[in-house]
């Protein structure tokens, strides 16, 4: 059986893990970084934990004999992407992503692009008051000189330690979020401004279109560059790849 590293975390990866094993011809690997401590139940093997950068992970895919990686990541995972692409070019590994296709937005939507969540922050002086910020853990601080802001946080699991923000909220909550429940999110909450990153998925379509319903600005933090290599948006797409490939 070809063994199969997916590079995973997000609702792709869960679903490719699953198809891949109903074949009965591939032996699957999802290796998640550990950032969550209760991920849910996959099939196949899974590992927890980063690998250490480029130079070990090109280590394991030689000693574990790996036959392809499907960099299936959040399309923010600019740096486990990075590693990805250098460790299968060292081991000789075949590798493609499977990334989400990003959001469209109508031409008359109240909303604008922010290149950083530094850049996202700098537009929200005069521009809101309460804002619902659904960008995850990691670069909050960039919002922790926003004193006269009061954020909405949503989380996937209780932080063990305080936000870096002067006054906000959180709430704890797993995708995927219905549209019914972000507009009530918007409304029970006063929200006049959404910060997001523009990752796709069905996610994000249901707080955009809240907020273009609501007609609030909506902040859009600009998805990474990806590392050079093969792409598909289609989990079907990725399975033709791997069968060519394989």
């Amino acid at each position: 059986m070809a063994r199969v590293l997916i590079l995973g975390g997000t609702a792709e990866a869960r679903e490719l893990a699953g198809r891949l094993a109903e074949t009965g011809s591939f032996d699957t690997i999802t290796s998640l970084a550990g950032r969550t401590r209760s991920a849910l139940e996959l099939p196949g093997t899974v590992r927890s934990g980063g690998f250490g950068g480029p130079g070990p992970m090109a280590d394991y895919l030689r000693e574990e004999r790996i036959d392809a990686v499907v960099d299936a990541t959040h399309p923010f995972a600019e740096m486990i992407s990075a590693h990805a692409a250098e460790a299968c070019a060292a081991a000789g590994t075949p590798r493609i992503a499977l990334v989400r296709a990003q959001w469209l937005f109508p031409k008359d939507g109240n909303w604008q692009e922010a290149t950083s969540l530094v850049a996202a922050a700098d537009l929200l002086p005069g521009l809101t008051s309460r804002v619902f910020l659904t960008v995850g853990r990691q670069g909050l601080d960039c919002f922790s000189g926003l004193d006269d802001i009061w954020f909405l946080v949503r989380l996937i699991e209780v932080m063990e330690t305080p936000l870096p923000l002067a006054d906000y909220q959180v709430l704890f909550r797993r995708p995927p979020y219905s549209l019914d429940e972000e507009r009530a999110i918007m409304k029970d909450h006063a929200i006049d401004c959404l910060v997001a990153k523009n990752s796709g998925g069905p996610a994000t379509e249901a707080k955009i279109t809240a907020a273009l319903e609501a007609d609030i600005p909506i902040v859009l933090v600009q998805r990474p560059d990806p590392p050079p290599g093969e792409r598909v948006e289609r989990i079907d797409d990725c399975m033709a790849w791997l069968k060519g490939e394989l």
